[in-house]
């Protein structure tokens, strides 16, 4: 076991999936065309960037077609990032009469550095607070939205915690104040339901390598009626919202992902939490001094952010990966900042137990054999790491 690749880390990416590889390999040689092309040979290639489309869209609930069937609600991205940062693009040119934008402090850095480039150009942006289990303060949510909010940007599921977040109550508060509404569902796409048309979504951000497709596509949800201005400009590809030639193979890769997804949707999420559940039951037992972070009740079934107090979560993944176990100490988009989780910060955690965490992400390519196993490596591997510490009391 100990020579195997244990691979716990994805929220911050997932191995491409067989059926989605297989799926993909016709367009690099065989399907080449590019889908914008008047001749046959590219019209057939488009007709799968289409049937794509259209997968993305049933997963995210999205059933509006257009006269010719196709879901034209999806724009391809390349990534999440850039889906947030287009989203927040359009909805502040969608109400250039409105100078406010409303956030949360435990947003993603693809949001938070959006917000920072729009406080620049003069826009005012409210960061909600959020609680010791990375709960929003929706009080503060219904007193800071008002008539001069642009878009209202909160996160469907936080990606080091899990924590989920009511979107429902708060995409009806920004639509209430005549504010549109954006949500980040990179992380939860894939494991939770999502209807945008039920909750009425302005905006949705996903992205592929999270949901077992490849790294360098994704797709952002704009519901029909919303003028939208293009972040990206050049040629024609996506009804001209979205300039440059599409990523057809991983385009498609990410559709047949995107469709395994909402077809295992239920058998994925119960797989999923037992594999959690399971892992944090064993070392609650066996670590002493220890803190599960989020919304126990509430949140991603395949994240478990743990805590160790007194020592160096860097130094518990160099450890753990001796074993070939990969975990990570957050977001992957922070890494490298000595600085503690911006995320749990937020949440009061004290440094000492923040600069210790540890995040570990199942996917359905996980065992149980593997989570026994990283459960009882971890433990000896925690007390070593305590016996040097010189913060470490017992």
């Amino acid at each position: 076991m100990e020579s195997k690749t244990i691979y716990l880390d994805n929220n911050a990416t997932t191995c491409v999936a067989p059926e989605v590889l297989e799926a993909m390999k016709p367009f690099f040689c065989e399907y080449y065309g590019n889908p914008s092309s008047i001749h046959r040979f590219g019209g057939s290639v488009a007709a799968h960037v289409e049937t794509a489309r259209r997968q993305v869209a049933e997963l995210l609930g999205a059933a509006w077609r257009d006269k010719d069937g196709n879901a034209s609600e999806i724009i391809f991205t390349s990534c999440g990032t850039e889906g947030d940062n287009a989203a927040l693009n359009a909805a502040v040119n969608a109400r250039p009469e409105r100078k406010k934008v409303v956030t949360t402090v435990v947003e993603h850095p693809a949001v938070l550095h959006y917000c920072e480039e729009l406080e620049r150009r003069g826009y005012e942006i409210v960061k909600l607070p959020v609680d010791g289990c990375g709960r929003l303060d929706m009080a503060a949510l219904e007193r800071e939205v008002d008539e001069n909010t642009a878009v209202v940007s909160v996160m469907w599921a936080n990606n080091e915690t899990g924590t989920i977040f009511p979107v429902k109550e708060v995409c009806a508060a920004a639509h209430a104040k005549g504010a549109l509404f954006h949500t980040d569902a990179v992380q939860a796409a894939g494991k939770v339901k999502i209807d945008v048309d039920a909750l009425d979504i302005d905006f949705l951000t996903v992205s592929g390598h999270k949901v077992h497709a490849p790294k360098g596509v994704g797709a952002l949800f704009v519901r029909r009626g919303i003028r939208f201005t293009p972040l990206i400009f050049g040629g024609h590809q996506e009804r001209s919202r979205r300039g440059g030639t599409e990523n057809v193979a991983s385009i498609v890769g990410f559709g047949k992902a995107c469709s395994m997804c909402h077809e295992k949707l239920e058998e994925e999420y119960a797989l999923l939490s037992g594999m959690r559940d399971e892992f944090e039951r064993r070392v609650a037992a066996t670590v002493p001094k220890i803190r599960i972070n989020g919304d126990l009740a509430n949140r991603l079934p395949g994240t478990s952010s743990i805590s160790f107090d007194c020592i160096e979560g860097e130094s518990i993944l160099m450890l753990l990966d001796m074993f070939g176990i990969c975990a990570s100490s957050g977001s992957a988009c922070t890494t490298g900042s000595l600085e503690p989780s911006h995320v749990l910060r937020a949440m009061g955690i004290p440094y000492s137990a923040a600069h210790g965490t540890v995040r570990f992400s199942f996917s359905r390519y996980n065992t149980m054999e593997e989570v026994v196993f990283t459960a009882e490596k971890l433990p000896p591997v925690i007390a070593r790491l305590r016996e040097i510490s010189p913060y470490w009391k017992g």
